[in-house]
């Protein structure tokens, strides 16, 4: 099964931790990275898509992704 989570945060080391953790994970980015400025908070913000291939599970809403 595989697997996708759109990660995202301010423009700071915090995203690049939140991203290098999913890697070290097994995630493996997907496509390019965005940036985009939100008027809400005046910050720049990251997203990263990425992707992990998993064995013997079945999809369902209820998975935890950040914890695969």
């Amino acid at each position: 099964m595989k697997l996708y989570r759109f990660l995202t945060g301010p423009d700071d080391a915090s995203f690049c931790h939140k991203v290098t953790a999913a890697l070290n994970k097994g995630w493996e980015l997907h496509g390019s990275p965005t940036y985009s400025f939100n008027t809400t908070s005046g910050q720049m913000q990251c997203g990263q898509a990425v992707t992990k291939t998993v064995d013997g599970k079945d999809y369902h809403p209820d998975i935890k992704l950040g914890e695969q």
